[in-house]
């Protein structure tokens, strides 16, 4: 149900999800070492309620953040409760309005002796040079960019979508990113390619399970797993998020440890293709030579020391890999770089 409403929202345009705190620091605890020195973009993040912005501002020196910059697409359908802004110069709500939030400081601006989010909020609202207004805040748009070619690290949640447009324009301009996405993405004709040439992977603090979103006020709470969270606000909750990044981290240099035997009987081969059918990743079997295909879920798992990524889904013949006529479900077909014998 949570893909029928991912897939829904995207005929709909309606993919502002609002990623949780909780799950930004676990997955940034792997990166910190990527941050210090560096200019950080979060351009599909409104401060009213982004928690990327919230996480960046508040270990901006922690991190070592040489500066921090936010931009809103037309402002948010979401109002904040705790970073509230005042638009003296304009008669609409601030919402309404796009803007972008550059940071190059964060002090004890209130003199209490630690920085946390009153001091975040206090810049915002009293620093003139922090805020400042966009014509659209799309991150396609002229202004954007520009934004973008000065950032080092691009961080945020980008509308569902458009994440092929999204990687694009990152591989275009060279960035490093951490973003995130559904993992049907790795399927994608634009996002195999990179992932194939390792250019992008996956983070490693989500492998499984559904996670929970925030979404605007006027979303249709109309399935499972919906609800309204402590805040008053909506939530979703979504099956198959993964981070997406090109950011090295350690846990994608551990080993896969593989403990199953090959056998005739265990591992047919494909109708189209020279290569053995493995259901599961813990089934890859330790000491086969040969090719093999593997769920998309063996991303969560892959090493590239390892393991190399021959191709994806398709046989000889150009049409889906096939066992005795039936096609299991999509396949990425890899090699074991460094297979046991018995």
């Amino acid at each position: 149900m949570a893909n029928k409403r991912l897939n829904a929202a995207k005929s709909a345009k309606k993919d502002e999800f609002y990623t949780q705190l909780a799950d930004i620091e676990r997955e940034l605890q792997h990166y910190w070492q990527h941050f210090r020195g560096k200019t950080v973009l979060c351009n599909c993040d409104d401060p009213y309620e982004s928690n990327f912005f919230k996480y960046f501002a508040l270990r901006f020196n922690q991190l070592g953040l040489k500066k921090l910059i936010c931009t809103c697409y037309n402002g948010s359908p979401v109002q904040g409760n705790e970073l509230i802004i005042r638009f003296e110069e304009f008669d609409e709500e601030p919402k309404k309005v796009a803007y972008k939030v550059e940071i190059t400081e964060v002090c004890d601006m209130n003199g209490d002796g630690a920085v946390d989010l009153s001091d975040v909020r206090y810049l915002l609202q009293n620093d003139k040079n922090v805020l400042s207004i966009l014509q659209t805040g799309d991150f396609r748009s002229g202004e954007c960019i520009e934004l973008l070619k000065e950032a080092d690290i691009v961080v945020t949640n980008p509308p569902f979508s458009l994440f092929r447009e999204f990687i694009g324009q990152l591989m275009k301009y060279q960035k490093s990113f951490l973003i995130i996405g559904n993992v049907n993405a790795i399927t994608y004709k634009e996002i195999f390619p990179l992932i194939k040439t390792n250019k992008l992977w996956l983070g490693p603090s989500i492998t499984s399970g559904d996670r929970k979103f925030n979404v605007p006020d006027d979303y249709s709470l109309n399935a499972a797993g919906c609800g309204i969270d402590e805040n008053g606000r909506k939530f979703i909750r979504v099956k198959g998020v993964r981070w997406f990044t090109n950011l090295d981290h350690q846990k994608r240099h551990e080993e896969l440890d593989l403990v199953c035997h090959y056998s005739l009987e265990e591992y047919p081969k494909y109708d189209n293709y020279d290569a053995i059918e493995v259901s599961k990743t813990a089934n890859i079997p330790f000491d086969y030579d040969g090719v093999m295909g593997v769920p998309i879920t063996f991303l969560d798992k892959y090493n590239p020391s390892q393991f190399e990524i021959i191709k994806f889904r398709k046989g000889n013949d150009d049409k889906d890999l096939a066992i005795n006529g039936k096609c299991p479900y999509f396949r990425i077909l890899i090699r074991n770089k460094n297979p046991r014998k018995l």
